[in-house]
C-alpha cells in the first residue's frame, strides 16, 4: 500500500510540474544523471504498451507507469540486414549504438568488437548490473556485455558474461552452463568460473533470501531463479521465485550500498523477456500478464527515483512481436479486455496439464472441458447473450475434433483470443516501430523518431568529461 501511495503522488506532482522535477525546480537541459534505470519489454511496441493499459483498466486499474512518463519518443528497430530485426540485433543496437546484422551481438556489420554502454559505463566507475525473466544469456541482457557473431554461441556467451565483471545479475538461469563437447573454448562449469572471479553464486528463493546479508560494496552477485527462464506471470502463483519487482526492488537497493563510497552511480538494465515469447505464442493473456508485471518493476524505479531525483528512467521495446492489434475481425469495432482476465493460466502451463490429464485411462472430452474451464473461463452451458464466456455450439464441435485429433489448446487459445477481440498478423517479429518513453536528467533527449542506437549514443555522452 505504501509503495503505491508513493506511485499515485508521483504521477500527481509529475501532473502538476510539468517539465520540472519533483522537488519542483527546472531540469537543465545540460544536466546528467547519477543513475540510469533502462527497461526493454523484448517484443514490446506500441500495441502491446496500448492494450496492455485498457486491460489495465478493464480490470479497474490505472493507466500504465511507463506509458505516463513525460518524453515520448517513437524508435525504429530495423537492422543492418533486416528491415526485420532479431532480438540480438536489436540488442546490440539498443546497447552499443551500432546497427548490425541479425544474429550478432555486440559487434558491428563487420564483425568488428563495439563497446556497450553499460561497458563505458563500468569504465567511467558507475555500478553495473542486469535484470531478466528470461536465461541471462538470451539475446537482451547478452547484447550489453557479450561480443560474439552469433546469439547461437551460449557457452561463449557466458564467458563474457563472467569477464565483463559486471557487479550484478539476477534473472533465468545460464543455458549450457557446462557445455564440455561443443565449444573450442571451454574451460569448465561457467557457474563455478563466475565463483572464481569472486561471483556470490546463488539459486532460487532460499539462495535470494541469503543475499539480504551480503555486503555489497564488497560484493558481486549472480543469482538465478531457476535452471531456465522464470515462469510466466500468470503462471507463477506463489512466492516461490522472485519476480521483477521484487528484483529490481533488491537490484537498486544493491547498486545504490555498493555506489555511496564513490558517489558515481550505477546503470541497471531490466528486461521483460517472456512478453516475446507470449507474441510469439500469439497469446495475449500471457503477454499482457507479463508487460503489466513489467509496468510494476517500473512503478518500483519510480518509487526509487522519487527520492532520488538525478535518476534518468527509460522504458522502450527492442521490436515488436506477433503483430497485436486492438481490434478482431470476429468483433467488428468491438473491444473486449476484460474478458482475457477470465484465462488463469499460460497455454503452455494448459498443455502440459493436459497430456498429463491424457496419461490417465478413461479420460474423456468432458474432463479436458473441465480443465478448458479452470484455465480459460469457458462454459459449456448457458445464455450466451448474457455471457460471453458460454461457448457456441460451433465452438465446442470445434474443441471436441481438436480432442480427438490434437491441437486442443492452440484451438481454446484461439477462441480466447476471438473472445476478446485481439488480432496478430503473425508468430514472429514484425517491424513495427518500438516507443520509448523517459523521466530525469537528460530525458528531454528521448523525444520525436530516434533510431534504436540513438538510445546508446545518448546514454554514453552522459559518460563522456
Amino acid at each position: 500500500m505504501k509503495r503505491k501511495i508513493s506511485f499515485i503522488l508521483f504521477v500527481v506532482v509529475l501532473v502538476i510540474s510539468g517539465d520540472q522535477n519533483l522537488f519542483g525546480a527546472a531540469l537543465d537541459s545540460g544536466d546528467k544523471p547519477r543513475n540510469i534505470i533502462l527497461f526493454i519489454g523484448d517484443g514490446m511496441s506500441v500495441p502491446q504498451r496500448m492494450v496492455a493499459e485498457e486491460f489495465s483498466r478493464a480490470l479497474g486499474g490505472e493507466a500504465l507507469a511507463m506509458n505516463t512518463l513525460p518524453n515520448h519518443a517513437m524508435t525504429r528497430t530495423y537492422s543492418a540486414t533486416s528491415l526485420v530485426t532479431d532480438s540480438a540485433a536489436a540488442a546490440t543496437a539498443i546497447a552499443c549504438g551500432q546497427k548490425t546484422f541479425n544474429g550478432a551481438l555486440g559487434v558491428d556489420k563487420n564483425s568488428n568488437p563495439i563497446a556497450s554502454s553499460m561497458e563505458i559505463a563500468r569504465e567511467a566507475g558507475k555500478k553495473t548490473g542486469l535484470v531478466t525473466s528470461v536465461t541471462i544469456n538470451h539475446a537482451t541482457p547478452a547484447g550489453f556485455y557479450a561480443h560474439r557473431t552469433h546469439r547461437s554461441m551460449i557457452y561463449e556467451i557466458g564467458l563474457d558474461l563472467i569477464s565483463s565483471s559486471f557487479d550484478l545479475f539476477l534473472g533465468g538461469g545460464l543455458n549450457k552452463a557446462n557445455e564440455k563437447t561443443s565449444s573450442p573454448e571451454y574451460r569448465g562449469n561457467l557457474y563455478q568460473l563466475a565463483q572464481n572471479a569472486g561471483y556470490i553464486v546463488k539459486e532460487g528463493r532460499a539462495g535470494f533470501d541469503e543475499l539480504v546479508d551480503v555486503e555489497s560494496e564488497k560484493s558481486k552477485i549472480w543469482w538465478r531463479g531457476c535452471e531456465e527462464a522464470l515462469p510466466y506471470a500468470i503462471d507463477s502463483k506463489s512466492s516461490d521465485i522472485p519476480r521483477l519487482p521484487e528484483l529490481t526492488r533488491f537490484a537498486l537497493d544493491f547498486l545504490e550500498k555498493k555506489s555511496v563510497a564513490d558517489g558515481n552511480g550505477f546503470f541497471l538494465m531490466v528486461e521483460g523477456g517472456r512478453i516475446d515469447w507470449a507474441g510469439h505464442a500469439n497469446e495475449a493473456a500471457t503477454n499482457l500478464r507479463d508487460l503489466l508485471e513489467l509496468d510494476e518493476a517500473v512503478k518500483v524505479a519510480l518509487d526509487f527515483q522519487f527520492r532520488n531525483p538525478d535518476t534518468l528512467i527509460i522504458v522502450t521495446g527492442d521490436h515488436e512481436t506477433g503483430g497485436m492489434s486492438m481490434g478482431f475481425a470476429a468483433t467488428g469495432y468491438a473491444f473486449y479486455m476484460e474478458r482475457l482476465a477470465s484465462q488463469t493460466c499460460s497455454t503452455e502451463a494448459f498443455e502440459r496439464r493436459y497430456k498429463e490429464l491424457k496419461k490417465h485411462e478413461g479420460v474423456s472430452f468432458e474432463d479436458a472441458a473441465k480443465l478448458l474451464e479452470e484455465c480459460y473461463g469457458f462454459k459449456f452451458s448457458g445464455d450466451e447473450a448474457s455471457d460471453p464466456m458460454v461457448l457456441n455450439s460451433q465452438d465446442i464441435e470445434s474443441l471436441k475434433r481438436h480432442y480427438a485429433e490434437g491441437g486442443l489448446a492452440d484451438k481454446a487459445r484461439r477462441i480466447m483470443q476471438t473472445k476478446a477481440g485481439v488480432g496478430w498478423t503473425s508468430s514472429s517479429h514484425t517491424g513495427l516501430p518500438a516507443l520509448t518513453t523517459s523521466i530525469g536528467p537528460g530525458s528531454e533527449k528521448f523525444t520525436g523518431l530516434l533510431d534504436n542506437t540513438d538510445i546508446a549514443k545518448i546514454i554514453k555522452s552522459f559518460f563522456v568529461p
